[in-house]
């Protein structure tokens, strides 16, 4: 591996981890055990390094959604798949990242504000379409504005004024409470049969 492509992940998760404004420069060249010198030869200022530390975390959560697609065998087991990825991205993730990367570093935010509106809504926008097509969601719905819906609310996990930082609200179970209250919001009789189905098998594991 090259030694801007170590810096890049080894930047990401701590930014996951700790936030982008307690993770210094010092503390990620400590990290990677190298001087401050030699990440600079590789990134301008932090700013830059958060960008392209956002873009490799937007590609893995890219290739991430499309496997979740990929290997359901329906709309409602790829809500699950994509809720039980996102859970696991999220385990260690400092919910203040995004209030940070908005604040701190605009340029990364509005990176991935179009990642959001562009490729997270088509996902939705398609699941509800294959839902429907499956018989497992209801055909009399609004696919644009339920997908729009169903972004935002997916974003409120993250707001600290909602849900203020404690093990009260843990965001995996923030994302499966919401997500589910969704999937019950638009399914048919058949997609809630199934969505209690699916219930039942993970209470089981």
């Amino acid at each position: 591996m090259e030694i801007k492509d170590r810096i890049v992940q080894d930047s990401c998760a701590l930014f996951m981890k700790y936030g982008f404004r307690s993770v210094s420069m010092d503390d990620i060249a400590g990290k990677l055990g190298m001087s401050k010198k030699t990440l600079y030869q590789h990134f301008a200022d932090k700013d830059e390094l958060v960008e392209a530390a956002l873009e490799y975390d937007i590609e893995l959560d890219q290739k991430d959604c499309m496997k979740s697609t990929t290997n359901s065998n329906n709309a409602i087991e790829e809500v699950y798949n994509v809720i039980d990825v996102v859970a696991e991205q999220l385990g260690e993730m400092n919910p203040m990242v995004l209030f940070e990367m908005q604040k701190f570093h605009p340029t990364a935010f509005k990176r991935f504000q179009k990642h959001k509106d562009e490729f997270i809504l088509k996902m939705i926008q398609q699941n509800i379409q294959r839902g429907i097509a499956e018989g497992l969601y209801r055909d009399d719905i609004n696919v644009e504005v339920l997908a729009k819906f169903r972004l935002e609310s997916m974003m409120l996990v993250f707001n600290p004024e909602v849900f203020p930082l404690s093990k009260k609200y843990p965001l995996k179970d923030l994302m499966l409470i919401i997500g589910e209250h969704f999937l019950f919001g638009i399914s048919s009789p058949k997609g809630y049969k199934l969505i209690q189905k699916k219930q039942q098998e993970r209470l089981k594991k």
